[in-house]
């Protein structure tokens, strides 16, 4: 057997008849790229084709070998004389006809028919050469339906349309049993896995198929069958790129659009059938359309006009292709005298009213176009507001008025928004609205007048009154207070600001500064006045501006002057009555918060004393004063030391008081130094590099800077290591 894969399957519809005594006549259509190479199935030694049948409860009813088609092409379905039928696209039917015996079962029954690819140049679904279709139908059970038979479209599916063209196709269809039909545009299924030619196949790898499975179904599988995903920006809805985009006449299956790209498009056109607005079947007939550059030798076309309000004489403008005489009938039943020959005339109707405008491309002649457009002629209508003044929020009341072309019979809807009193209104010329807030506002007002629409959108201002703010002062304020104030105050227009304190002082400053002594209540007063537009004023006061008394910080010390030798001093405070703390800084690190005080100082210098003092009113007085350390010399070394870590007589330590820029260093009888430091408070432990030194007489020398001479100074000797052991 020669397996063929159909890759070029284009789409299909599967429809069944209702024969009586549980047979069904089942008509299965599936159309196919003539350029394929693989043949439909059924035919000389290619795979059979095998429909499947379930139950409501899909249990497999049997698997069924339909035979071979009747193989037909299908016509181009524009049958227009003035375009030429592209050579490149050719669609050819293979009809599939097979009876099948099912006895009544409550639920019905599904019958199904897969293929394993679509074409792969598709555009507007997701890996088209890799998903298949899928073909069924549903037989509704008896509890439905005593008999049924499907609806079956009336014409061929169009297999190619003009791209820029605006095409019309009547999808419409018949039902033998006088069912009500519903027609709507829907997404095609996917089927058979592409790595399977057909039911019982051995899986194939090629380029449409990356992951071969273990084997191929031998049964088709039972609904619901996933959809195909459509590439964005196309749905199951929006199918075909087009502007305007196609759609159909639920009613009368009348599909249409403008199609603006080449290319081929996969959709789906349902039809659901409903007996006694009960939904029995939903009938589809997937299929790909190709979209192609057409050439068009005559084309009649009507240029929209600008609008629909432009009085009772009309400019037709003519945009046809390939015309060279016009037949304009321009639709008014109240003369026989609207025609014309004109390629672009001019009419006025008598009237106002809806016409339909006729114009043929060629009239007479083989290759002749007739186009239609339907015109409304309404009186003009243009709308204008007035402009409106800005408002103050005291006392606001606007009034609105309409200017422009309109009749009485127009009627207005206003939306003021609903900050305002009224928020709408349907008058002409609105008045006394009313706003509860400042701010700007969007004004909208539409206008109709028969057909005819026509909107404003304006802004209004709604200027608010000023309020004067002082913000938040310092919770503590001691004597004398300096007071940056804070201006809170707002305004949508300019102000002027005027302080006024109770001390007596006045400032038209933004944020002044204002000192306030002695202790005391103070009172601050803001007005804030505006002088354009909306006069009006805003006044803002405080009383409880608190100023409290500041303590008087005092101490004495002594003595003022004294040496290291003797460098401890005494203070004493003799600040005001009301300190409740004190907190003394002297300057070497250290501090202390008693009122009377004995301090050492551990080296000479001049030291800043400072005394801060606070009272109960957390105010503060800081008092500085400074202490003289002068400094003092002395120098000793002893003549020898005892390491034995007793803690007694452990360390070589020279006494050096008064010294700078200090070198201490040690040697032993060969000349290495054992020991150095620029520390006066370092000794030697008799070590050297971790090891204990040995029992004998050490040379050391010392040098550093006198501080009460000013003089460099170097000190040599020797000294003993005793070791007690």
């Amino acid at each position: 057997m020669i397996k063929a894969s159909a890759t070029h399957i284009v789409g299909g519809e599967m429809i069944y008849d209702d024969l009586g005594a549980g047979k069904y006549r089942i008509t299965l259509k599936i159309y196919r790229d003539c350029n394929s190479m693989a043949p439909f199935n059924g035919i000389g030694n290619g795979s059979p084709a095998y429909l499947s049948v379930y139950d409501a409860a899909q249990n497999e009813i049997g698997l069924f070998d339909i035979g071979s088609p009747t193989v037909t092409s299908v016509p181009p379905a524009i049958n227009n004389p003035c375009i030429l039928t592209p050579n490149t696209v050719c669609v050819e039917q293979g009809v599939y006809t097979y009876t099948l015996n099912l006895l009544p079962v409550t639920g019905g029954y599904d019958v199904i028919y897969q293929v394993n690819n679509r074409n792969v140049t598709i555009l507007n679904i997701v890996n088209p050469g890799s998903i298949g279709s899928t073909y069924y139908t549903h037989i509704p059970g008896p509890e439905a339906a005593a008999t049924n038979s499907s609806p079956r479209f009336t014409n061929l599916p169009p297999i190619f349309i003009c791209n820029s063209l605006k095409f019309t196709f009547n999808h419409s269809a018949t039902d033998p049993d006088g069912d009500q039909l519903v027609y709507s545009i829907c997404a095609p299924y996917q089927g058979m896995d592409p790595c399977c030619g057909s039911l019982f196949n051995t899986p194939t790898s090629g380029p449409n198929c990356i992951s071969p499975p273990a084997t191929c179904p031998t049964i088709n599988p039972a609904p619901p069958y996933p959809a195909v995903i459509f590439q964005s920006p196309y749905t199951s809805s929006y199918p075909i790129a087009s502007n305007p985009a196609f759609s159909i006449n639920p009613t009368t299956g009348v599909f249409s659009g403008t199609p603006n790209m080449n290319g081929q498009w996969v959709f789906n056109i349902c039809i659901q059938e409903f007996r006694n607005n009960v939904l029995l079947n939903t009938h589809y007939r997937d299929f790909q359309v190709n979209v192609v550059t057409c050439s068009v030798t005559v084309q009649s076309v009507i240029k929209d006009p600008p609008s629909q309000c432009m009085g009772n004489t009309f400019t037709f403008g003519n945009q046809s292709v390939g015309g060279t005489a016009y037949n304009w009938d321009f639709g008014d039943p109240a003369t026989n005298g609207d025609t014309s020959h004109v390629v672009s005339p001019n009419y006025t109707y008598a009237d106002t009213g809806t016409y339909v405008v006729t114009l043929i491309a060629n009239p007479g002649k083989p290759c002749a176009d007739t186009s239609q457009k339907t015109i409304c002629v309404y009186p003009p209508m243009s709308i204008d507001m007035q402009p409106i003044a800005d408002q103050c929020l005291k006392g606001n009341a606007f009034n609105f008025n309409i200017t422009g072309s309109y009749l009485p019979q127009t009627t207005f809807q206003w939306n003021f928004t609903s900050s305002a009193s009224p928020s709408t209104s349907t008058l002409s010329n609105p008045g006394t609205v009313t706003y509860t807030n400042s701010g700007t506002y969007i004004i909208k007002v539409k206008a109709k007048q028969f057909n005819c629409r026509d909107s404003i959108t304006d802004t209004i201002r709604v200027i608010g009154r000023p309020i004067a703010k002082i913000n938040n002062l310092p919770t503590a304020l001691c004597d004398p207070a300096t007071v940056a104030f804070s201006n809170g105050s707002s305004s949508d227009l300019p102000v002027n600001y005027y302080w006024h304190f109770s001390n007596g002082n006045n400032s038209t400053a933004y944020e002044p500064v204002e000192i306030f002594t002695p202790a005391g209540v103070y009172g601050v007063t803001l007005t804030v006045v505006t002088d354009s537009i909306c006069k009006d004023t805003s006044i803002v006061s405080i009383n409880n501006v608190t100023v409290s008394p500041r303590p008087k910080a005092g101490f004495t010390f002594s003595p003022q002057v004294t040496t290291i030798f003797d460098p401890q001093i005494t203070v004493n405070s003799n600040a005001s009555y009301d300190v409740l703390y004190w907190q003394y800084q002297f300057g070497d690190g250290t501090s202390s918060s008693f009122p009377f005080e004995y301090h050492i100082y551990q080296e000479y210098g001049d030291y800043l004393i400072e005394q801060t003092v606070t009272n109960k009113y957390g105010c503060t007085d800081k008092l500085e004063q400074v202490v003289k350390i002068l400094p003092e010399y002395r120098f000793w070394a002893p003549n020898a030391f005892t390491p034995d870590e007793n803690l007694l007589n452990d360390y070589f330590l020279p006494i050096v008081i008064g010294a700078v820029d200090y070198d201490f260093e040690i040697f032993d009888r060969w000349g290495e130094r054992v020991f150095k430091t620029n520390d006066t408070k370092k000794g030697w432990n008799g070590f050297y590099k971790g090891e204990r030194c040995k029992q004998d007489v050490y040379a050391w020398r010392i040098t550093f800077k006198n501080v009460v001479s000013q003089k460099d100074e170097i000190h040599y000797g020797h000294v003993t290591l005793l070791r007690n052991e």
